[in-house]
């Protein structure tokens, strides 16, 4: 597993599990299935969603696209890393 790709979004107040199906239903659509996916649900309605996959950092990866406007309260956020082994 060479990379992770992580995606955030805050739910509006009262979507948070409306959110979380959504990044359910999206991640399993992903074109190309990762070798791992982790699905979150934290604090104040925010999900987040790991993906991690057997690919170099500046590979071309499928992402969660942004959700509807009534779902979230701001854009996405995305993160790309590289593992670079355990100490």
């Amino acid at each position: 597993m060479n990379v992770a790709l992580m995606w955030e979004a805050r739910a509006v107040p009262g979507r948070g599990p409306d959110l979380l199906v959504w990044a359910e239903e999206r991640s399993r659509e992903l074109p190309r299935r990762p070798v791992r996916r982790e699905t979150f649900r934290a604090p104040q309605d925010r999900v987040l969603v790991i993906t991690w996959w057997n690919a170099p950092l500046d590979a071309d990866l499928p992402e969660l696209p942004e959700p509807e406007s009534t779902l979230v309260t701001r854009a996405v956020h995305r993160w790309r890393f590289e593992s670079l082994g355990s100490v």
